[in-house]
C-alpha cells in the first residue's frame, strides 16, 4: 500500500487507519489483542491482523465507568471506552492475557458489554493466562496455553498454522524488533535526530498495522535519518518508566520544557518487541520462552532484579540525566513495585521525578510546571 503524505509513522498511525482498512476491504480479518503478553505471531501465522488495543485521544470514559469502577486504571477503562463506543468495530475478535487484573477486567467486561455488536459476527474471544513467576511447572503451563489458543485460532480462521508459517511469522517479528533497536540506537547520540515523541509514534504504529508495511516504512526511516536536523535544544535527557503510556501528547509535554525523552522502558515503547524469539527448536516453545523473560513487567514476581537491570543498563546506553517514572493512578503493579524502584534510583544517584498520571490527559499543567521544574533541578546539580 501506498503512504500518503503525512501519513508517516513519525507523525503517527491511528487506531483506524487506511492500512487496516485495506485489510478489511480484502476480507481479511483483524484480532485485537489486550497486553503485550500475547504473542501476535501465533495470530499472524494463521493469516490474521493483530493489532493492539489502546487508548490513545480518548477524552472521555464514562460509558466505560458504568461497568468498570471510577477507582479502576483509567487506561483500561478507556480501552473499554472505545470498543464500547465503537471505535474498534472493525474488530473481529480479542485475545487478552491477565497481564494485571486490570487488562483481565477489559476482556471480561467486553464480553458482556459487547455482546450487541458481536451478535452475528464470526467473533473470536480467548482469554490466555501467562504466569507470573518462570519456574519449571509454568513454562509447560504457557506452552498448553498457547496451544490451546494455536488451535482455536486455527478453527477460527480455517486454516492450519504450520511449524513453517509460524517460523515464517517468527523471522518477521524479529525483524521489526531489529528495526525497533536500530531505531533506538538512533536515540543514544549526543543529538538525537528523533524525539521521544515521534518515538513513540513509532512504536504504537507497530501495533496498528500490517508488520510488512511497517518493517518496510521503517527500513525507509531509517535509512533517512542521518539527513535529519539533530536535536540541540534539550535541557535534559531523561528516561520514561512505568505503567502503559501510550499517548504521545504526554511526552510532548515534557519535552516541550526541554527535556528530551532518549529512553524508556514502558510496554509501549521498547518492551513492546525487544529481544528477538529464537528460531531453533519448536516454535510454540521458543515464543513461550521469549514473552515470559522478556525485558520483563512488575507483574513478573520473581524477575524484579532482572526488570531493574534492564533499567540501569538503559539508562548507562542512553546516558540519561533524569527519569521520569510516571504511575497510573490505581495500577497496582507500578505502584506496588514504587518503593523498590525509587530506593533502587536513589541508590543508583539518578535524578527522579515520580508523576501520578489518567490516561485522560487534563493535568497537563501541572505535568509541564512539575517538568521544566525538575529540570532546573538537573541543570543545577540539586538533585
Amino acid at each position: 500500500m501506498s503512504m500518503s503524505k503525512g501519513n508517516s509513522l513519525i507523525d503517527g498511525i491511528g487506531i483506524n487507519n487506511p492500512y487496516i482498512e485495506a485489510w478489511k476491504q480484502e476480507g481479511k480479518k483483524v484480532i485485537g489483542t489486550i497486553c503485550c503478553y500475547v504473542p501476535e505471531e501465533i495470530l499472524h501465522a494463521a493469516g490474521l491482523l493483530p493489532i493492539r488495543v489502546r487508548a490513545t485521544g480518548c477524552t472521555d470514559n464514562s460509558n466505560a465507568e458504568a461497568w468498570m469502577s471510577p477507582f479502576s486504571c483509567s487506561y483500561a477503562r478507556s480501552c473499554l471506552e472505545f470498543l464500547m463506543n465503537g471505535t474498534y468495530d472493525y474488530l473481529d475478535g480479542l485475545v487478552a492475557t491477565d497481564g494485571c487484573l486490570m487488562a483481565g477486567r477489559i476482556y471480561d467486561n467486553w464480553k458482556y458489554a459487547g455482546k450487541e455488536k458481536m451478535s452475528g459476527k464470526d467473533y473470536f474471544l480467548r482469554m490466555i493466562g501467562a504466569p507470573r513467576l518462570i519456574k519449571d511447572i509454568t513454562l509447560p503451563f504457557y506452552i498448553e496455553e498457547l496451544t490451546e489458543l494455536k488451535k482455536g485460532i486455527e478453527e477460527f480462521a480455517g486454516t492450519v498454522i504450520t511449524d513453517e508459517k509460524l517460523l515464517e511469522s517468527i523471522a518477521l517479528y524479529n525483524e521489526t524488533r531489529r528495526l525497533i533497536r536500530e531505531l533506538y540506537d538512533l536515540r543514544k547520540s549526543d543529538n538525537p535526530v528523533i524525539s521521544g515523541r515521534e518515538a513513540l509514534n513509532i512504536t504504537l504504529a507497530a501495533m496498528s498495522m500490517p508488520k510488512e508495511d511497517y518493517n518496510r516504512m521503517l527500513k525507509d526511516f531509517l535509512a533517512e535519518a542521518g539527513k535529519r536536523e539533530p536535536l540541540k535544544e534539550s535541557r535534559a535527557r531523561l528516561m520514561i518508566i512505568g505503567s502503559a503510556l501510550d499517548d504521545p501528547e504526554y511526552l510532548k509535554v515534557i519535552e516541550d520544557k526541554g527535556g528530551l525523552i532518549v529512553a524508556d522502558t514502558t510496554c509501549y515503547g521498547s518492551r513492546y518487541l525487544w529481544e528477538p524469539v529464537e528460531m531453533d527448536g519448536d516454535a510454540l516453545t521458543s515464543l513461550a520462552k521469549a514473552y515470559l523473560s522478556r525485558p520483563t513487567c512488575p507483574r513478573m514476581c520473581n524477575l524484579h532484579n532482572e526488570i531493574h537491570d534492564f533499567m540501569f543498563q538503559m539508562a548507562k546506553d542512553f546516558r540519561i540525566d533524569g527519569i521520569v517514572y510516571t504511575r497510573m493512578k490505581y495500577c497496582e503493579i507500578w505502584g506496588g513495585e514504587n518503593v523498590f524502584f525509587e530506593e533502587k534510583i536513589k541508590e543508583a544517584n539518578i535524578p527522579l521525578l515520580t508523576v501520578e498520571r489518567e490516561e485522560i490527559l487534563t493535568n497537563a499543567g501541572q505535568l509541564a510546571v512539575r517538568a521544566e521544574a525538575f529540570i532546573e533541578m538537573i541543570e543545577g546539580g540539586k538533585m
